[in-house]
């Protein structure tokens, strides 16, 4: 078995471990942002190609103690490179730190660039050439206070990017954060399922993706294609038995709007370049005056939280607006809201039934979960609505 870690956004590591379950991992660690595991290449292929949650699945080839950048240095230099691609190849190297003594993480980069270079000139005359933005191969380090670890990326390109994605809005939500939003809300396909905010259309193709049993990766390439060990005739099974599991394209209860005529049009485009858009039901409306679309359903939306003082005011209106329409046309419904801004529930006056810290990038965020009853869900006199 090989060794690999697995990255994902922060909140969304449990969803990431059910991902490895579902593969036929079974020897597997959780740490915050990932999921170290040790499996086959079958199990590795599978994850790149099913899951809806990692962001990169990590190779592990070298590890070792260091106490200063030589011994960094030594390790890339010692590990066999050649073995795995070809001085032919582009490379592009990015190391990441806890609480690593060194001063300088683009010096490390450098050192562990040189190495490889150097072990592909001892070995063969030839050295690989650096590609920042396209290379064939990426090689990940990683330090902590006295270790460091060497990673392959099978991934190539983050996994979040599906190939899919033509246009977008103003802050689009990433892939991979979308799809464990919608798994926590608790919808299942065949469920109706709403974005009123949907913007560029990103919880509406994730969702239809999953309705009609489509392989996230289904159309895009890895990185793990470009390396020695690159199994063709595993691979193409791979994806026979994900393409044959696909469902034909009809409605699945999903529907999307939003106030904003270019967001909708952006949508349209996405979904339609997916071949997605006879799944999903597309309209323009605002929030505050839409009617839901079914009698009961599960609602997920990504309402603005603003940075500067005048839209933070802007929101601060615009919130009990919201609360007032969920109460009134929402009843029977699971609304769960995807936000920075910790005001939500009160401004609402509403008590979320859950929520959930989760991050998108770095900006720490809550999925508030609200289920809306008939009649009012504010808390009874005297009682405060929970902390955010």
């Amino acid at each position: 078995m090989e060794k690999f870690f697995a990255t994902c956004p922060r909140g969304l590591e449990a969803l990431l471990v059910e991902d490895l379950r579902t593969a036929g991992v079974e020897h597997l660690k959780q740490v915050p942002g990932g999921v170290h595991f040790a499996a086959g290449w079958p199990a590795c292929y599978a994850l790149n190609l099913r899951s809806r949650i990692a962001t990169r699945v990590l190779w592990r080839v070298a590890h070792g103690r260091y106490a200063r950048e030589d011994d960094i240095y030594r390790l890339a230099l010692e590990t066999d490179w050649p073995q795995w691609f070809a001085a032919t190849q582009t490379i592009r190297v990015d190391v990441t730190a806890v609480k690593s003594p060194l001063k300088s993480l683009e010096f490390i980069t450098l050192r562990i660039k040189d190495a490889i270079c150097d072990r592909f000139r001892r070995e063969g005359g030839q050295r690989p050439s650096v590609d920042t933005r396209t290379p064939d191969v990426r090689i990940q380090g990683f330090l902590t206070a006295e270790e460091c670890t060497l990673y392959l990326d099978t991934s190539g390109a983050p996994l979040y990017q599906r190939g899919l994605r033509q246009k977008t809005v103003e802050a689009p939500l990433k892939e991979n954060l979308a799809a464990g939003i919608l798994r926590l809300s608790g919808w299942q396909p065949g469920t109706p399922l709403y974005d009123p905010m949907c913007g560029s259309g990103t919880f509406l193709v994730e969702a239809a993706q999953m309705a009609l049993g489509i392989a996230p990766g289904a159309g895009r390439d890895f990185g793990f294609q470009r390396l020695r060990n690159f199994d063709l005739a595993l691979w193409k099974d791979l994806l026979d038995e994900a393409m044959d599991a696909e469902k034909p394209v009809a409605f699945a209860q999903i529907h999307g709007s939003d106030k904003s005529p270019v967001a909708v049009r952006a949508a349209l485009a996405n979904l339609d370049r997916a071949g997605l858009l006879p799944a999903v039901r597309l309209s323009s409306g605002d929030i505050l005056e839409v009617e839901a679309p079914a009698e009961h359903g599960v609602m997920v939306a990504n309402p603005p939280y603003g940075e500067r003082l005048s839209e933070l005011d802007e929101l601060a209106a615009f919130y009990p607006a919201l609360g007032g329409a969920l109460k009134r046309r929402f009843a029977g419904w699971n609304c769960c809201l995807f936000t920075a801004d910790t005001r939500l529930p009160k401004l609402m006056r509403l008590t979320p039934s859950r929520k959930t810290p989760l991050f998108n990038g770095a900006i720490e965020c809550r999925l508030y979960e609200f289920r809306m009853v008939a009649g009012s869900n504010r808390a009874k006199a005297g009682e405060q609505p929970d902390s955010p």
